[in-house]
């Protein structure tokens, strides 16, 4: 991925990255938390990915980045993957799913609904779900509150400690993951933000180079804007309840990488 520049000092240029997160269970296998680019995108870059979107993101095509690869890597069989949630179906972030053939995919129907209808484009590659994946779909008009939040889809097949958090603007179907980590809630908030600074409470900025991306790819500015003040807001109000991090900047990586 692209290296970008701190806008601060006490940080050092780091590479993009576009991560996931795996969760054991008790009784419901492996859960991960995004998919990332799998090895179809690696090995065969040229049919499975958008020329554009590859020059545009230079991304990392290396077997040993995908999820399946690092599932591995912890000792676990991939095959015990049961469940992926997906933030949304954009190529870096539903590109491993055919790793994965026997998993159950959950997702917001609208989004399920817009990539459907519009790939093959730059963001929806239909050779991901090609092999026909195991799709659980969401819509808005029902679920919980959850911290303010509306709508909340708790995720069938998966305990409580699971929800899918409306947050669209960046695609019609955008959504956050949170997951309940003993005392506190890890949000996984996907594109719904793209620099760590864009949540700070006092002065929110975000990343000229990250911005590039955030705006081009947004179909719905407003909607946007608004549900990342309300993860601001999540994020101030809610500290010792809640942690918010975002799928592309690696200095947020990080932090909480080195937390665990």
């Amino acid at each position: 991925m692209r290296v970008l520049d701190p806008t601060y000092e006490g940080l050092e240029s780091a590479a993009a990255v576009c991560h996931a997160l795996l969760v054991e269970t008790d009784a419901n296998g492996l859960v991960l938390v995004e998919s990332g680019l799998g090895l179809d995108s690696v090995d065969r870059p040229a049919e499975v990915l958008d020329p554009e979107w590859v020059e545009l993101v230079s991304p990392r095509l290396d077997r040993g980045e995908t999820a399946l690869s690092r599932v591995a890597e912890l000792g676990y069989d991939p095959a015990d993957v049961r469940h992926i949630v997906l933030t949304h179906l954009d190529v870096d972030h539903a590109g491993g799913l055919p790793d994965f053939p026997e998993a159950r995919v959950h997702v917001m129907a609208a989004e399920y609904e817009a990539a459907m209808a519009e790939g093959p484009s730059r963001r929806y590659r239909p050779a991901h779900w090609a092999h026909g994946p195991r799709w659980e779909t969401y819509g808005t008009g029902h679920g919980q509150e959850w911290y303010g939040f509306a709508g909340v889809q708790a995720l069938r097949g998966l305990p409580e400690e699971f929800l899918l958090v409306p947050l669209g603007g960046h695609t019609v179907g955008h959504a956050a993951v949170a997951v309940r980590a003993g005392k506190e809630w890890l949000v996984h908030a996907g594109d719904a933000y793209f620099y760590h600074r864009e949540l700070d409470a006092g002065s929110p900025e975000s990343h000229p180079l990250l911005d590039i991306v955030q705006l081009d790819s947004q179909v719905d500015a407003e909607l946007r804007v608004a549900n990342q003040g309300r993860l601001r807001e999540l994020a101030s109000e809610h500290a010792d309840e809640v942690s918010v991090f975002s799928a592309h900047d690696p200095w947020e990586f990080a932090r909480f990488t080195q937390r665990a």
